[in-house]
């Protein structure tokens, strides 16, 4: 299934339970989009994220990021480099 990325800016910087509470409202929109979260990163200064999805098509991420009510700058359609069973293909 095709992976896309989120990117995401925060100011002020994104609390703790500010995360939660989007987490809440994001789980049942997942299912209902038939998106998949795989993983996400948080900057140390908490300013910026991305988060990795799988999913059909980026409408489909982007309608989950709007009804969950999740801020968001860009999605955009992602290939694994490296790591696991991808082999690392250039040129």
């Amino acid at each position: 299934m095709p992976r896309f990325i989120v990117e995401r800016t925060f100011e002020p910087p994104l609390t703790p339970e500010d995360l939660h509470g989007v987490e809440g409202r994001m789980a049942p929109c997942l299912e209902l989009y038939r998106v998949q979260w795989l993983r996400s990163y948080w900057s140390e200064d908490r300013r910026r994220m991305v988060c990795e999805y799988e999913a059909a098509d980026a409408a489909s991420v982007r309608d989950v990021q709007r009804e969950a009510g999740a801020t968001f700058d860009r999605v955009w359609p992602a290939e694994l480099l490296g790591g696991g069973d991808a082999a690392l293909n250039v040129g």
